[in-house]
């Protein structure tokens, strides 16, 4: 054999292999680096935990989590910032923080929007999906949205009246755009302060009134500061799971399959857990010695009508989009319509 036969044979060998050689290799294993505000001992992380396992199971060891829980990389606008440089893979972050990736992940915490869970759950079956795919055609895949539950009133003087509101001190989150706007409509005057200078203001009379579902008061023991609960669900709160589309495409297909399979079963266990820790801690504010208060008709019909009021405005003003509102509105109307009953605690 000549040397140009060897040669012309090498040239058509070279692909050959290397095909075969990249087709056996081992796929890369792949660490997602995960973080959230939510500290270490929450229905998410812990739940996350076993499911990280049951994944590193699934795919033999080729797909695992880190997780940093309770703030350590920052609150959620640093998570984003650290996502987009790859600091970080991804994060349970308030579903607020991503207002500016697509306004609509906010929808379901219109003011009042919502009266009960039944309804959150019927929209959210029709809805979710959606809100997903749209975040996901922005770079964020979302594999849930982790429920924190229904937030109340809870204030140092009683508050059942859109006017016992208007004369506290009431605390929004710092940089949220949307409570802000959500809040002027009921002519309050908000104080805006990050988390962690909320139970501070508290106790040195900065703020004196609150809204935050009953876990995250006892989680954060500002309950310890206040005396009063108002038994009406005013927003429904809850966050985003999301990893960046460029690092889960560096898992192969069938690895991104098991992954989306098995967290999303979570995000449905999170929901049922969240509900029965929110239900407890509503329970032990009360034997706590927090007071209920319950509005009257009248005043449940003023801060409805005002929350109309507020959300109307949101939408004319982009902060969300009236396509997706009017298709939330008429789920809503078509549930209504077939379940009158109205029990308006959030509880059940």
């Amino acid at each position: 054999m000549t040397n140009n036969n060897h040669a012309v044979i090498r040239r058509l060998l070279i692909p050959i292999l290397t095909v075969l050689i990249l087709y056996c290799s081992p796929v890369q294993a792949f660490t997602f680096k995960i973080a959230t505000v939510s500290p270490d001992s929450s229905a998410w992380v812990k739940g996350m935990r076993v499911r990280a396992a049951e994944i590193a199971e699934a795919t033999e060891g080729r797909v695992k989590f880190k997780f940093y829980p309770g703030g350590v990389m920052g609150d959620d606008k640093a998570i984003l910032r650290k996502m987009r440089v790859g600091q970080l893979h991804g994060g349970a972050v308030a579903s607020s923080s991503l207002t500016n990736i697509m306004t609509d992940v906010q929808l379901y915490g219109l003011p009042m929007v919502f009266r009960d869970f039944a309804e959150v759950d019927y929209v959210r079956a029709r809805m979710d999906a959606g809100l997903a795919q749209r975040l996901e055609d922005k770079g964020y895949v979302v594999f849930g949205f982790p429920e924190v539950g229904f937030a109340r009133a809870m204030s140092i003087k009683p508050i059942t009246s859109v006017g016992d509101a208007r004369n506290s001190r009431v605390w929004i989150p710092d940089n949220d755009p949307g409570s802000a706007q959500g809040i002027a409509a009921f002519d309050i005057t908000p104080i805006p302060l990050t988390i962690v200078d909320v139970l501070p203001g508290l106790q040195t009379d900065l703020i004196d009134a609150v809204a935050i579902p009953p876990v995250g008061a006892l989680t954060l023991q500002w309950h310890t500061q206040l005396k009063y609960i108002t038994d009406l669900p005013l927003l429904y709160i809850y966050g985003i799971f999301t990893v960046s589309k460029k690092s889960f495409e560096k898992i192969s297909e069938q690895d991104q399959k098991v992954v989306r399979n098995i967290l999303a079963q979570h995000a449905l266990t999170v929901d049922g857990l969240s509900r029965k820790d929110n239900a407890s801690a509503y329970q032990a504010l009360l034997n706590q010695g927090l007071q209920k208060k319950l509005p009257s008709a009248d005043e449940v019909s003023e801060w409805r009508g005002l929350a109309g009021g507020a959300v109307r405005d949101l939408v004319k003003t982009g902060t969300v989009t009236r396509s997706a509102y009017e298709t939330m509105l008429g789920h809503l109307e078509v549930y209504r319509a077939a379940n009158p009953s109205d029990t308006g605690t959030g509880l059940e």
